[in-house]
């Protein structure tokens, strides 16, 4: 499969992936209509902050309130792209004014922005060309700790070892 399409199972805590329960899934957003009367039931509170989104592996976007649970928004099922998603009202409607990758739960590649991109467009929805915050995840090929790669220093922190500069956080070592 190549990365456009990769899907990322789950491989955070395994206590949080227990926890998902039958409807405990983020509100899937397949239409324009979806979307309109999803923010509609939004508080001005919660807009104001970016919200936990995926895009499940039929390439639907889910959103759940922020401090919600990755997992929980997939409904516990691997997803082509996770991480955090804020809009904004502009005078010709809603548009994204913030979207990352940002998923510890997932830890989807930065190449996972087609998916995201696709999901969009199919709502509607006015977007940036690309995630605007970028998080780079990698295994540790020794101690098997995720790490979150920060200024493309490429070193553990956990154990000091070298890390890849390719993709590898669920290859043969997700939980």
């Amino acid at each position: 499969m190549n990365d456009r399409r990769r899907s990322y199972e789950y491989v955070g805590p395994a206590d949080l992936k227990a926890a998902v329960h039958p409807g405990s899934e983020g509100c899937r957003i397949h239409s324009g209509a979806d979307f309109d009367s999803w923010v509609a039931e939004r508080s001005v509170a919660e807009l104001a902050e970016p919200f936990t989104f995926v895009v499940d592996t039929d390439g639907v976007l889910r959103l759940a309130p922020r401090r919600s649970e990755h997992v929980a928004c997939a409904g516990g099922g691997r997803v082509l792209s996770a991480g955090e998603i804020g809009f904004r009202c502009e005078a010709g409607g809603w548009v994204v004014s913030e979207v990352s990758n940002h998923s510890t739960g997932y830890c989807p590649d930065t190449t996972s922005w087609p998916t995201v991109a696709q999901a969009l467009d199919r709502v509607g929805l006015g977007r940036p060309s690309s995630f605007t915050y970028e998080v780079v995840f990698r295994r540790c090929p020794n101690c098997r700790e995720s790490n979150l790669v920060r200024e493309e220093d490429f070193i553990c922190v956990f154990c000091g070892s070298e890390l890849p500069e390719v993709w590898n956080v669920d290859e043969g070592g997700g939980s």
